[in-house]
């Protein structure tokens, strides 16, 4: 039987049960699903050089990956070297040079190189003296008359699966549907775009002709995904445009005029866009977003002030007890001063003291605003007249967190508040779903915090610069990547792995882990006048809140931590931020974890520790030593990551949904994707559900992203 775009991969050569599992467990099922399943990278084999060019290019320091076309001048020598572990060697030349070419644990392959055999190899080259090496290179025979390729894809593999195998597959798939595939883009979009058609797309981002039919590919299926993101994100969003309250009395002014302090003008923005929306009678779904210190808190106030003139109840809920204190005690002086009842309930609280609060909140007396935890959550808690409610880290919270306390607050109005700034395009994919209001101003007379990169040689400096800090009156923060020492990851064997560091950061030198809990002993035996404590994602909240109290308190000098602490933790007296293993952390990360300090009035510092002598290491600390703004230090990110590692970082947005596109979109597509999104507009303002005849294929596009980023559009 033919195969169709609907045929299951077990209807191809090849495909049994095991390697079926493996496909499925990459969300490959049918055809359809390996044609779409695109590469990660691409090795750019066709630029060959002679042996004498790859020496010189050892010699420069350059270690890119090279191509060399040799003829094999010695039998293949194999030999036993320890248990379990084999090395075949041999020797091959072109006219310019000899180089020596090693495998290890491929037997098989001795009856492959036999002398005279002409091969393509590809990978890094080394040398030691005068002799040029290539260890575990990919290779192929170079056959007359048959030209081979200049660039090659490189796969997401999984368990059971080799490179060779999928592209093999890949390109049998290609060869029998290709010309059934259907175009899912109009054709006015295609035309106003200059996008290639899809078959093209699709054979060029698989098979390249060169590297200008690559990038019209890709440009072409990047476009195409972030224009249907943004048709399931509009979508979604007008499904969820509900009734609410609508808030008329928008007057804040009596709040405003009386701080001690003129708002910015991103604060009054924000403040302005979140009244319409609670005008507009119709649930406010936005999110806040803004640097450490832009000020989130008074436009919360803002916002909980417009609810309870309306006669309505706010909630805030925070991640943490410690954020839900430090909350209440900022919110209690500037909303009570006005009369409006502020409570706090935690599930730490005594049970009596829980019976109170929730005879308050359900009575609505004394509760205007309420705010707490997860507590919130509990059916004992009745609110009597919800009509906002403000997430603060929003991203802390899981999905059926954020669920409940959606069903719980039914037509009430929401905010979402995140300390973590992101990139405006990026902004779309991580929050399309939320309209955004974002704090880029930051208050005057905020302090600065000196930045210094320095490396493990200056350990003893470090320890006495902690002494000093500690011996003034003042409290320490110290980050480690892992809780525990980290174990050593098995390398693959593929040497298909291998991809082209114009796809993929190169490997750098990666320094042994600092881990929290034996740093903290460490530091404990260095310091012992002092009292050290260490908190990670591991421990029992009760401990970990337990601990991170007592750093709050005072009695505990130094705090070892993971990145449990990277936002919320407002401690004035802690003035040194000191981060192990610094390039094991994107730049908006530890730009966070920098915002712990300089909270007080006291000279605050951030030493970032690292030996990694790569050169994007070097790059992103450098750019946190010279940075200080965090949507600048977010663009860099950006630039030097791409998306898919920025989004993806632990304490970002990854809890948002997954990035709509597997291309990882670099930062240079940000003008596309501002393109799509506004080509996806354009195109609902035309026929707002996609029912014309020409847009089929399209609206069952739509409906397969809306189910994949239903995260996205909770």
């Amino acid at each position: 039987m033919p195969l169709t775009l609907s045929s299951p991969v077990s209807a191809m050569r090849a495909v049994g049960e095991a390697r079926a599992a493996a496909l499925a467990s990459l969300g490959i099922v049918n055809v359809r699903d390996l044609l779409r399943h695109y590469p990660r990278g691409y090795q750019f084999r066709g630029d060959v050089r002679c042996a004498a060019e790859a020496a010189r290019l050892v010699r420069s320091g350059t270690d890119a990956p090279v191509s060399l076309c040799l003829t094999v001048s010695s039998e293949p020598s194999l030999r036993t070297i320890r248990r379990g572990m084999s090395i075949l060697r041999f020797r091959a030349f072109d006219e310019s040079g000899v180089c020596e070419i090693t495998y290890f644990n491929q037997n098989y392959l001795k009856n492959t190189f036999h002398t005279g055999g002409e091969f393509r190899f590809y990978g890094r080259v080394s040398a030691e003296g005068k002799t040029l090496k290539m260890t575990s290179p990919v290779w192929e025979p170079c056959v007359p008359g048959r030209a081979l390729p200049a660039i090659v894809p490189v796969y997401p593999l999984a368990a059971g699966l080799k490179q060779k195998f999928l592209a093999g597959l890949i390109r049998d798939a290609l060869d029998a549907v290709a010309g059934q595939l259907e175009e899912t883009l109009p054709t006015d979009v295609l035309r106003e775009r200059s996008l290639c058609a899809l078959p093209y797309a699709i054979r060029n981002i698989h098979a390249p002709e060169d590297a200008d039919a690559l990038g019209r590919a890709r440009r072409r299926l990047l476009f195409e995904e972030l224009f249907e993101f943004g048709l399931a994100l509009s979508t979604a969003a007008a499904a969820r445009a509900v009734p609410a309250p609508a808030m008329e009395n928008t007057d804040v002014a009596p709040l405003l005029g009386a701080l001690p302090y003129e708002l910015t003008g991103a604060q009054k923005r924000s403040i302005a866009e979140i009244a319409a929306d609670l005008a507009s009678g119709r649930r406010m779904n936005r999110i806040l977003t803004g640097d450490v210190g832009s000020g989130k808190t008074v436009v919360a106030a803002a916002a909980a002030w417009i609810a309870v003139h309306n006669g309505y109840q706010a909630a805030i809920m925070a991640p943490t007890e410690i954020l839900a204190a430090q909350h209440y005690e900022s919110l209690l002086p500037l909303l009570g001063a006005h009369g409006i009842g502020v409570l706090l309930l935690t599930g730490s609280a005594a049970a009596a003291q829980k019976r109170k609060v929730h005879e308050a909140i359900a009575g609505g007396i004394g509760a205007d605003v309420v705010i707490g935890t997860h507590a919130l959550l509990s059916e004992s808690v009745s609110f009597s007249r919800l009509g906002l409610v403000i997430e603060d880290e929003q991203h802390r919270f899981g999905v059926m967190q954020r669920a409940a306390l959606a069903e719980k607050s039914g037509d009430a109005h929401l905010l979402v508040m995140s300390a973590t700034p992101i990139p405006r395009t990026l902004s779309l994919l991580a929050y399309g779903g939320l309209s955004i209001s974002r704090l880029d101003e930051m208050p005057p007379g905020r302090q600065a915090v000196d930045t210094y990169v320095v490396g493990e040689a200056y350990r003893e400096r470090l320890n006495a610069f902690i002494l000093r800090q500690t011996e003034a009156g003042h409290q320490v923060y110290v980050v480690c990547p892992a809780v525990e020492e980290e174990k050593k990851d098995a390398s693959s064997d593929d040497p298909e792995e291998l991809t082209d560091p114009m796809f993929s950061d190169a490997q750098e030198d990666r320094p042994p882990l600092k881990a929290a809990v034996e740093h903290a002993a460490a530091l404990a035996a260095a310091f012992p006048s002092l009292r050290v404590g260490f908190v990670h994602g591991k421990m029992k909240p009760a401990e970990k809140e337990r601990v991170m109290r007592e750093f709050t308190e005072g009695t505990v000098q130094i705090l070892v931590s993971t990145t449990v602490i990277e936002v919320g933790v407002n401690v004035p007296n802690a003035t040194l931020m000191i981060v192990e293993n610094a390039e094991r952390f994107g730049l908006a990360q530890l730009h966070q974890l920098r915002g712990r300090v300089g909270r007080g009035e006291a000279k605050s510092y951030c030493v970032l520790v690292s030996d990694a002598k790569g050169e994007a290491a070097r790059q992103r600390l450098e750019v946190i030593r010279r940075l200080r703004d965090g949507y600048a230090i977010a663009e860099e990110d950006l630039r030097l990551r791409g998306p898919g590692d920025f989004l993806g970082a632990e304490g970002a947005v990854r809890q948002h949904g997954a990035l709509p596109t597997v291309f990882s979109a670099a930062a240079e597509d940000a003008d596309l994707l501002t393109a799509a999104f506004g080509t996806a507009r354009a195109l609902l303002e035309a026929d707002p559900e996609l029912r014309a005849p020409e847009h089929a294929v399209l609206r069952e596009a739509v409906a397969e992203a809306r189910r994949r980023t239903a995260n996205t559009c909770n």
